[in-house]
């Protein structure tokens, strides 16, 4: 099939929403489909592998471009005529190719993945929170299936008005995030240097910014045995080292690719803080580490983690976040319970690897065209479409 994947973001940024958009791209690659990757201008390659990569103009917001709506969308969408297009994270140019599939009668797919009406919450910008949902409101049901990454995502997309929706969640490399890495020359030299036979290494990965809420981790201070790492950056790192100040920490910075997976290895535990998550894609590569996790009560998380099982589920609005430090000491004072839970969250994403996920996501794409096939059937052909079949 021929996919037009509109992404909101693309290489050279990285961030989840890019790399889940790459491991579609390699995954259509391998299985014989067309693509093309419409995205905001920011210095993107003109190719990802053999499918072409088109940027249109857009305007820089925080570091973070913007694509901006142009006629050149509607013009590459019809002349690549694509059978289903493909909206990540959709916004301002996400919403045009929406716009522009639905008028064309072109089936459609958004994947839900930024919590934007969170994020007028968080900064205390309650009169525009409504004005936010109604902007998602008209993007997705501009397209004929919205994907949602969490069951707490789909409860707050039903409650706007929005559907139909499916559940998709993201999938994890679980080769290079593997139990054995544990055993490599990189990650026990990385674990001697942490005093890790002293210490219960309690490992954080993620950005650091004010929706992930990495201050949190103060209210594990002068836990006994605890040696902390903090593996990012971002606008919130200096805010963090404040908070963190005189804590056993060591601050690794932005790390990727096999150092990622080597800082997951050398933690005993992994912890997360942000409320505000969609998916939890790290939570993820710490259970294929086979590492326990720690987690909020709150969005994806919940869907990852089994409360005693593989990790725990600590309550947010506890006062001083003591239920975070009461499960962080938990595991911190028991080795067996660390290994178990650790074995536990490997098996727990044996099934998710990327190839089963984005299977998954095909056999989405072949829905939406096989019901807009169905209703194409019942109806009179435009002129459109019957130029666009001529042309084919």
């Amino acid at each position: 099939m021929r996919v037009a994947v509109v992404t909101e973001s693309f290489l050279p940024t990285v961030n989840g929403v890019t790399n889940s958009v790459c491991k579609v791209l390699d995954h259509l690659e391998r299985r014989g489909h067309e693509a093309i990757v419409i995205t905001p201008a920011a210095g993107s390659p003109k190719h990802y592998g053999s499918f072409r990569v088109h940027q249109v103009p857009a305007f820089a917001y925080r570091q973070f471009p913007v694509g901006l709506p142009s006629p050149q969308v509607q013009r590459l969408i019809d002349d690549f005529a694509p059978d289903v297009v493909h909206a990540a994270s959709p916004f301002l140019l996400g919403g045009q190719a929406l716009f522009a599939a639905k008028l064309r009668r072109v089936p459609s797919i958004a994947v839900f993945q930024t919590d934007v009406a969170g994020y007028t919450k968080r900064n205390r910008l309650r009169a525009m929170e409504d004005f936010a949902w109604w902007v998602i409101r008209l993007i997705h049901n501009s397209a004929d299936l919205t994907l949602a990454p969490s069951s707490a995502s789909i409860a707050d997309l039903e409650d706007a008005g929005i559907g139909p929706l499916e559940r998709w969640g993201r999938g994890v490399d679980l080769e290079r995030y593997h139990p054995r890495n544990k055993l490599t020359g990189t990650s026990q030299r990385l674990r001697k240097r942490l005093r890790a036979d002293e210490n219960v290494i309690v490992g954080y990965v993620g950005r650091l910014a004010p929706e992930k809420q990495a201050e949190r981790l103060a209210s594990l201070r002068d836990i006994p045995g605890m040696q902390l790492v903090v593996v990012g950056d971002g606008p919130s790192t200096e805010s963090v080292k404040r908070a963190l100040k005189g804590m056993p920490v060591h601050f690794a910075g932005r790390l990727s690719g096999a150092d990622l997976a080597h800082a997951y290895a050398s933690f005993d535990v992994f912890v997360h803080t942000g409320t505000e998550e969609t998916f939890g894609q790290t939570l993820q590569e710490a259970h294929a580490s086979g590492v326990p996790v720690v987690a909020p009560y709150a969005g994806g998380p919940i869907d990852l983690i089994d409360h005693g099982t593989d990790g725990y589920l600590f309550n947010p609005r506890s006062e001083g976040d003591a239920d975070l430090r009461h499960w962080i000491s938990e595991l911190v004072a028991d080795s067996d319970l660390r290994a178990r839970m650790g074995e536990a969250g490997r098996r727990r994403v044996l099934d998710r690897s990327w190839e089963r996920i984005c299977d998954e996501l095909i056999g989405h794409y072949e829905l939406v065209i096989a019901e807009r096939q169905a209703i194409e059937s019942r109806r009179p052909a435009s002129r459109f479409s019957t130029a666009l079949s001529r042309r084919q």
